[in-house]
């Protein structure tokens, strides 16, 4: 096996598409971000069809994602909340609103708009942990990790 095809077979992005990857799935996590918890509420909220929805929350309950916590008896009745795990997907997510926003706008602009709790509308930026300087494509250099083998 090459250098360059190893890359591709123990990457992050693509072990972490095989979680995430599904259009289905971010959209539920996006819904689960803004509140919804109720297998009913993702159904009506998303237009997903049941046994779908039921398969996607399965998983990510079984990839750590979500907890299922029951929050009513007799009958069992279950709510989905975000696990830490979870919550780490955020930041992700707000980068892929804002980019649907720029490169593929509605006519009437975003649908959605968050702010933050300085009473501005979020503007994402990655930055880097040491310096504080935006990480871009031109100042960032992909080298072996670790795990690569």
């Amino acid at each position: 096996m090459t250098a360059g095809s190893q890359r591709f077979t123990a990457e992050s992005v693509g072990r972490a598409l095989d979680v995430l990857g599904e259009r289905w799935t971010l959209l539920i996590l996006r819904e689960a971000f803004f509140g919804v918890r109720r297998y009913a509420q993702f159904a009506r909220n998303l237009g997903i069809p049941r046994p779908t929805l039921s398969a996607r929350l399965k998983q990510l309950v079984e990839q750590g994602l979500l907890d299922r916590v029951v929050y009513a008896t007799d009958p069992d009745r279950h709510e989905y909340r975000l696990t830490d795990t979870g919550k780490e997907i955020f930041p992700a997510l707000v980068i892929l609103m804002r980019w649907g926003d720029d490169h593929l706008p509605t006519p009437d602009g975003p649908p959605l708009v968050l702010r933050h709790s300085c009473g501005e509308p979020v503007a994402p930026l990655l930055t880097c942990t040491h310096c504080g300087d935006e990480i871009t494509t031109a100042n960032v250099t992909p080298e072996p990790g670790p795990g690569y083998h």
